[in-house]
């Protein structure tokens, strides 16, 4: 495939690796320009329709997770004959390359990174996903040391499809947990079983369990314990051997109920250990080059046929007690040694078609109940001889009370007895807005997050009083209870609203104070003058001026008005003399005009005009009429 453009958009530039069920390549995605991986399928798995339907299921659920320590599932679709999925192309090796190069890693680090597959695997199980295929191979390392599991969904789709038409169990007998083994089915227990087995081969350079062929391997897995890794590395402190015990008990109702109870225990054995312990590594065993062998990744085929073990699915449990071997005998009794042996086979072969016929064996399609009331699918799954196991989850679409999936799905073979997991739905999941008024907007956002609500639109507004970047308020508002998938808009204060600065000077007083409060700002102090120039009731000046200052939304302007010139009462100057009464109106800023009657003979003030006490400007003419 080098060099092939894929769907016209994958350009496929080298081969990465090679697997028992695909082959992985490097490619440029020409529409996003960035690298990829593109994992094909062999041809042989897309001639089953049930795999093809599982795959394509499986990749849409494995493309729903998002977690650091997952390789990401970016598309998926058909190159010719084969499926193929595009994920996230990790530049590292995977932890087989590391083993394989360095042998058993030191301690802490072998903890460290079974707590990040164990972080990425807690994501997948509270999304209802079972990995199923944890192994060395499937832990990706980045450039800086992280640990990515890849392959979400895929051992599944494989796994069922094979099940279902050939009695195979499909995976890597070196990490299968026991239940799978024995009746095929899986839960988050099984992925708990299988890091609890790369652990310890992490930290020892081998596996458990071995033997020439896989079914041997998987025997073990079924009859034996795990044994403790201070077994094979005497210097282990107890707590590692807890730990791997508890991961890897043979029992999955004795084992951590998911990934993250597993973590939890990691942590703590983490945590209780001293650092010179966790420095340490354990030598290199002698058989560790086992742990590549190549065989260990094969498919265990478990359907009777011709010259081959056979070997059911739930055909291997624990070994019964057996009686020591007789002493060989003498020829003549070879005939009925066969003959017992024929009796034996016989009888076998008639116990393996009542298995599968009508014993526990059997096996029934399970009923298909998505979208009926929780009551009546269950009924439904009781009537077909299956138990219902029913997990309440929250759904975005289906109704509160109705049946969102099954696992296994319609149609698919249950054995009978067997278990049936129903997700009902509780309805859509709905939060709480927190109280948002008054924090930072970076606080807000936390806040969000912390609810996990979905962040909406953020909007700035002046606000004469919320600060510069505090939350003035939110919609929906604080206390309402929302689905989860509402997204909460933010207002965010601007700070005070800028202003331009009208000029009023020479307005009307009350002209001036309309313009001001149309422009956002308020009248501040006012100061009445006498003006000789600015007529009463105008604006004298402003402070401040137009154009001296930035102002915001209700800030004060101050204002001078004029109360036009100052009046002052025309002395009585009638009987005077026109020398004296000159005097005293201009000692009073008054001028004088002097209008005289028959010469003025007399030089006395017969009349004066304006009249005694009228009140006028300085500078007012005063006409005086002299006789």
């Amino acid at each position: 495939m080098i060099g092939q453009l894929v769907d016209d958009r994958y350009e496929v530039t080298a081969r990465i690796a090679r697997g028992g069920m695909a082959t992985v390549y490097r490619a440029m995605d020409r529409r996003l320009e960035r690298t990829v991986a593109v994992k094909v399928m062999h041809p042989h798995l897309a001639e089953s329709p049930d795999f093809v339907a599982r795959f394509r299921r499986e990749a849409r659920a494995a493309a729903r997770l998002s977690h650091p320590g997952v390789v990401a599932v970016h598309d998926q679709g058909m190159a010719g004959d084969a499926s193929y999925l595009t994920m996230e192309y990790v530049d590292g090796p995977n932890l087989r390359t590391v083993l394989r190069e360095r042998g058993p890693l030191p301690l802490g680090e072998a903890l460290r990174l079974v707590e990040q597959v164990l972080d990425a695997l807690a994501s997948a199980h509270r999304a209802g996903l079972v990995h199923r295929d944890i192994k060395p191979e499937n832990v990706l390392l980045t450039p800086d040391g992280r640990a990515k599991v890849a392959d979400f969904g895929l051992a599944r789709a494989v796994t069922e499809a094979t099940a279902a038409t050939t009695g195979t169990v499909l995976g890597t007998v070196a990490y299968l947990a026991p239940e799978i083994v024995t009746d095929g089915r899986a839960d988050p227990r099984a992925d708990v079983y299988a890091v609890g087995v790369l652990l310890y081969e992490l930290i020892t350079g081998a596996q458990p369990f071995t033997g020439e062929a896989p079914i041997q391997v998987a025997f073990q897995h079924v009859n034996s314990a795990v044994p403790a890794p201070s077994a094979a590395v005497p210097w282990l402190p107890a707590e590692v051997d807890e730990l791997v015990t508890a991961l890897t008990a043979r029992s999955a109702d004795e084992r951590p109920q998911d990934a993250g109870a597993a973590l939890t225990l990691v942590r703590r054995t983490l945590a209780a250990l001293d650092p010179a312990v966790l420095a340490r590594r354990a030598d290199a065993p002698a058989g560790a080059a086992a742990a590549a062998d190549p065989d260990a990744t094969r498919a265990t085929d478990v359907r009777p046929s011709h010259g081959t073990v056979a070997l059911p699915i739930g055909a291997i449990g624990p070994a019964p007690e057996t009686e020591s071997a007789p002493a060989p005998r003498r020829r003549r009794a070879r005939p009925r040694l066969l003959l017992a042996l024929l009796v034996l086979l016989l009888a076998a072969g008639a116990g393996a078609l009542w298995w599968f016929q009508v014993g526990p064996g059997a096996t029934v399609p399970a009923p298909d109940v998505v979208g009926r009331p929780q009551d009546e699918a269950v009924a439904t799954i009781k009537d077909a001889e299956l138990v219902p196991v029913v997990t309440p989850t929250h759904h975005d679409t289906v109704p509160e009370g109705q049946v969102i999936s099954t696992d296994p799905g319609a149609g698919e073979p249950v054995r009978k007895g067997g278990d049936v997991a129903v997700s009902v739905s509780l309805g859509i999941l709905t939060r709480e807005v927190p109280e948002l008024a008054g924090k930072s907007q970076a606080d807000a956002l936390a806040a969000l997050d912390a609810a996990e609500l979905p962040r909406g639109e953020v909007r700035e507004e002046y606000h004469d009083t919320v600060p510069q970047g505090t939350i003035i308020s939110s919609s929906p508002g604080a206390g309402e209870v929302v689905p989860h998938t509402t997204a909460v808009d933010l207002v965010v204060s601007a700070g005070r609203q800028p202003v331009d600065l009208p000029n009023v000077t020479g307005a009307t007083r009350d002209a001036a104070a309309a313009a001001l409060e149309g422009a956002g700002l308020t009248v501040g102090e006012v100061t009445e003058q006498f003006s000789d120039a600015v007529p009463a009731r105008q604006v004298m000046s402003q402070v401040p001026a137009a154009g001296s200052a930035q102002l915001y939304r209700g800030d004060a302007v101050a204002l001078v008005v004029s109360k036009g010139p100052e009046l002052f009462a025309v002395p009585d100057v009638v009987g005077k003399q026109v020398r004296e009464a000159r005097g005293a109106l201009e000692g009073a800023g008054f001028r004088v005009e002097v209008h005289e009657v028959l010469g003025g003979f007399f030089g006395t003030v017969r009349a004066q005009d304006p009249a005694a006490g009228t009140m006028l400007p300085r500078g007012s003419v005063v006409a005086l009429t002299v006789v």
